[in-house]
């Protein structure tokens, strides 16, 4: 009886025990399974986000390096802008130099456009001219170029003068024209100022749209990378010495020049506007020339200006004019010990008046430009010269035949 009891025992346990393997089996059964489903779940995600990139990878690769051959406006929220940036034209000292021709006809393409017209909005514009390479050394032979930019309003009646002025120097120069929308005549082929129009706007005496069209050359002078100095001319303006001259007077200055100078009186201070503070405030504000001249650094912090530009736009108007004071308290905001706080274009105030006097056939002599020429002394890297102005206006359309006949002997130009 004992060893029946004992054996009905043993079944039980036997019977208990299977029962509790198997529940525990299914146990590990189930973890197992949610193991594998999440590794399977996981492998699916990193397999499509692999794929994904490699994709867009190879896409790039195949559709946007062709493009380095021809230069095109680049959008300012486009990845492969910054690409541009990173690679082909800032690439490192390791990197093999760019001795091919196909290669230097790229490069040519991106460091200076062969069209001056294209189809970015200013917004753009100003984005893709605030691009500044890290390296110092350029990858390609840079001869520093002085950009020579153009408000006109229409044709240059003194181009003749002009052409005089740039004969002989090919690849020391830029020229950049921005006249109105409505000015459709090209000069002649041989011109140097043959498709030198740049996209342009209207533009009014006194108002934003002033300052728009100085930034817009700019902008459009900074896309060639050789270009050094930047100098803002009108269509009355002339040389005052020979382009030897004023390119090594540009060239070798360790400043800018811009005018600006603190005015006291209601046509200076009296132009402030409280509400541009704490932005500008009153012992910020000044005065200057609209005609300037700067040095690339300062011409890239000018485009890329998106602080005190909309605060101008929105509180300078007239009777304060935006194209006297933007810019010259721009420069003392932002980069004092890099101006010469003086112009380079001479003008005539003694007259009177809110325009400078307007000079005809029979005020040009030798005696007046040469007044114009030396008439100051001033100073020049920390030293005193006798030249200071390099540029004159506003000089007359009838002015050209007297201008012409005494440039070869006064100014050294080719007769």
């Amino acid at each position: 009886m004992k060893q029946c009891r004992i054996t009905l025992f043993v079944k039980e346990l036997s019977v208990r025990i299977r029962k509790e393997l198997i529940r525990e089996g299914s146990f590990q059964i189930t973890a197992t399974i949610i193991l594998c489903l999440s590794m399977a779940f996981f492998v699916v995600i990193l397999g499509i986000f692999i794929n994904d990139h490699v994709r867009k990878f190879i896409v790039s690769e195949e559709f946007y390096l062709p493009q380095l051959t021809k230069f095109s406006p680049l959008s300012p929220w486009s990845p492969y802008s910054q690409f541009l940036c990173n690679t082909s034209l800032f690439s490192s000292p390791t990197s093999p130099p760019l001795n091919s021709s196909t290669s230097n006809g790229a490069l040519r393409d991106l460091i200076a456009p062969k069209e001056l017209w294209h189809s970015m909005s200013d917004k753009e514009l100003m984005w893709r001219a605030s691009m500044v390479p890290y390296l110092v050394d350029y990858p390609f032979d840079r001869t520093s170029k002085v950009a020579f930019m153009f408000l006109s309003r229409g044709r240059l009646p003194l181009a003749s003068f002009w052409e005089k002025f740039f004969k002989g120097h090919a690849g020391l120069y830029s020229i950049y024209l921005h006249t109105s929308p409505e000015y459709h005549n090209e000069m002649p082929e041989s011109s140097v100022f043959y498709k030198r129009r740049i996209p342009s706007k209207p533009v009014d005496w006194g108002k934003a749209t002033m300052v728009d069209a100085e930034r817009r050359l700019l902008a459009n002078a900074l896309l060639d990378f050789s270009n050094e100095r930047f100098v803002l001319l009108s269509e009355t303006c002339i040389p005052l010495f020979n382009f030897t001259t004023i390119y090594n007077y540009l060239i070798n200055s360790n400043h800018s020049f811009v005018s600006s100078f603190d005015d006291p009186r209601h046509i200076g201070r009296g132009r402030y506007n409280k509400q541009m503070w704490p932005t500008v405030t009153l012992p910020d504000w000044r005065k200057g020339s609209q005609w300037f001249e700067v040095h690339r650094n300062l011409a890239v912090e000018i485009v890329s200006d998106v602080t005190y530009y909309p605060i101008f736009k929105e509180h300078c108007r007239p009777p304060c004019y935006m194209d006297e004071h933007y810019l010259a308290t721009l420069v003392n905001k932002l980069r004092p010990e890099m101006n010469s706080n003086r112009s380079i274009t001479w003008v005539d105030w003694s007259r009177g008046g809110s325009h400078p006097t307007k000079f005809v056939r029979k005020d040009v002599t030798e005696a007046f430009l040469n007044q114009a020429r030396y008439g100051l002394n001033c100073s020049y890297n920390r030293g005193l010269s006798s030249i200071c102005f390099l540029f004159a206006r506003k000089f007359h359309p009838s002015t050209l035949e007297p201008l012409l006949r005494i440039a070869p002997s006064l100014l050294g130009f080719d007769p």
